[in-house]
This record gives C-alpha cells, sequence and structure tokens, in this order.
C-alpha cells in the first residue's frame, strides 16, 4: 500500500524535477554572475531541496510501497521554500534602502534580521517535526505528533509572511502617496518608481504570493492530518504546493534582483 493514499504520477513528478533542475541552475549562474552571494543559501538551497523532493516521488512513483522515497519527500517538500521566503525578505530591505526608509516602519537592517530569524526559526520547527514523524513512519508508529509539530512551524511561517506582506504593502502605497512616517523634512517632492524598480517590486509580490498561497495550502494539508483528504488528494499537491513554488522560482530567475537593483 503506498503511503501517500495514491501513487505520484511518473510524468508530473519528473517534469517538477526538470523545472527544478533547470530554474536552480539558473539561479547559480546568475548569482555568480551579480555577485549576490546571499542567493546560494537562500535561493538556490530551497531549489536544490525541491529537486530532493520531487525526485524522491519520482521513486515513489516506481516503487510506491517504499518508504524512504516518501521520508525524503515529506520533508524537503515542507522545508524547501523557506529559504526562497528569507531571500524575499532581503530584496525587500534592498527595496527600502533604495525608495526610502522613512516610509518603512522598520528599517531594512531590521527587516532582514526580524524576519529572516523567524525564517530560521520555522525552518528548524518543521524539520523537528519532519524528523520526528519520519522517525514513527519508520517505526510503525502514529506520524501525527511530529506532523503537529511542521503544522506549528508552517503556521509560524505563514503568520510571519503575512505580516510581511502587510508591511510591505503599506510600504509600497506609503512611497507612491508620499506619506512618510519620520524623517518628513528628507522626503522627497515627488515619488516616483522607475521601471525596474517596479519590475522588481511586481516580481516579489508575484513570488510572495505563490508561497502565501502554498503555505495556506500546507497548513490546511497538516491540519487535516496525516490520513486526511487533502494529503491523500495528488492534484491539491501538485498545483497548490508543486505550481506555486515553481512560479515562485521562475519569477525571481525573471525579476532577478541583480539585473533590476544592481
Amino acid at each position: 500500500r503506498s503511503p501517500y493514499g495514491y501513487v505520484p504520477t511518473l510524468w508530473i513528478c519528473a517534469l517538477y524535477v526538470a523545472l527544478f533542475s533547470l530554474t536552480t541552475l539558473i539561479h547559480v549562474v546568475q548569482a555568480g554572475y551579480y555577485r549576490l552571494w546571499f542567493l546560494y543559501p537562500t535561493v538556490v538551497l530551497g531549489g536544490i531541496a525541491e529537486i530532493i523532493g520531487w525526485a524522491g516521488r519520482l521513486w515513489s512513483s516506481k516503487n510506491p510501497p517504499s518508504l524512504n522515497p516518501f521520508l525524503m519527500q515529506i520533508t524537503t517538500t515542507i522545508i524547501a521554500p523557506t529559504p526562497l521566503v528569507a531571500a524575499n525578505f532581503v530584496i525587500l530591505g534592498q527595496l527600502i534602502q533604495r525608495l526610502g526608509p522613512m516610509y518603512s516602519r522598520l528599517s531594512a537592517m531590521w527587516y532582514t534580521i526580524l524576519f529572516v530569524t523567524c525564517d530560521i526559526v520555522a525552518l528548524v520547527v518543521q524539520a523537528v517535526g519532519g524528523a520526528k514523524a519520519s522517525i514513527a513512519v519508520q517505526n510503525g508508529q502514529d506520524p501525527n505528533p511530529g506532523g503537529h509539530i511542521m503544522l506549528g512551524g508552517i503556521a509560524f511561517q505563514l503568520g510571519s509572511i503575512t505580516i510581511y506582506m502587510l508591511l510591505a504593502g503599506e510600504f509600497v502605497l506609503r512611497y507612491l502617496y508620499n506619506r512618510p512616517l519620520r524623517n518628513k523634512a528628507a522626503a522627497p517632492a515627488h515619488t516616483v518608481i522607475d521601471r525596474k524598480i517596479g519590475q522588481m517590486l511586481f516580481g516579489l509580490a508575484f513570488s510572495s504570493i505563490t508561497i502565501f498561497i502554498r503555505s495556506v495550502y500546507r497548513t490546511i494539508e497538516l491540519q487535516d492530518g496525516w490520513t486526511g483528504r487533502i494529503i491523500g488528494t495528488q492534484r491539491y499537491f501538485n498545483w497548490l504546493d508543486g505550481a506555486m513554488i515553481t512560479l515562485a522560482f521562475f519569477c525571481h530567475n525573471f525579476f532577478h534582483p541583480g539585473r533590476l537593483l544592481g
């Protein structure tokens, strides 16, 4: 019997392995070309984790009853987007520096420190929960306690992403309407978003929305339990996890901070 509650479709798994391999390879080249070294432990690391996760699902499509590929994918696919989220936090900090810290509730430095710290906490909690659930499955025990820990980690991440998006949205609106929070004398008479900054803001917003959709899905999925209808329905995972994160990764290829922010 398959531990998924279904047999992963071979061609879909192979497609996602190919797509994540392609976007990750492009990110490796782009990060080196633009000398944005923070992208290696964030976007590139997340891409590698997605490749491993979908490779596990591909393995499962050929050997459905095997526990090893199931455990490999359940942990990596839950934590893989976390480094990508950290990259979004750093990019927002760079945008705040460019457009003006007076429009933001937090400084660029504090955005990076606060939200990356939250991201690391979420990553550790999800990893601990994933390890606990994996050990339980291997020993024929109930994986739900580990699943609950994973749920806590991804719910915490969802909360931090929500706050980040609200603060980012407020920052952009304050800049557009020239409503600084402090140091009003230093604010320009007119605020204009040039083409490259506009593209970076669009890319950051699109990436954040896709990650948010995926986080909502994974939160509901884990809340439903390891034997629930949601985790046992393949199309939900393919579209609401795989497709959303693929879009987020390729979005950063097209709207790359190295090209748009210099």
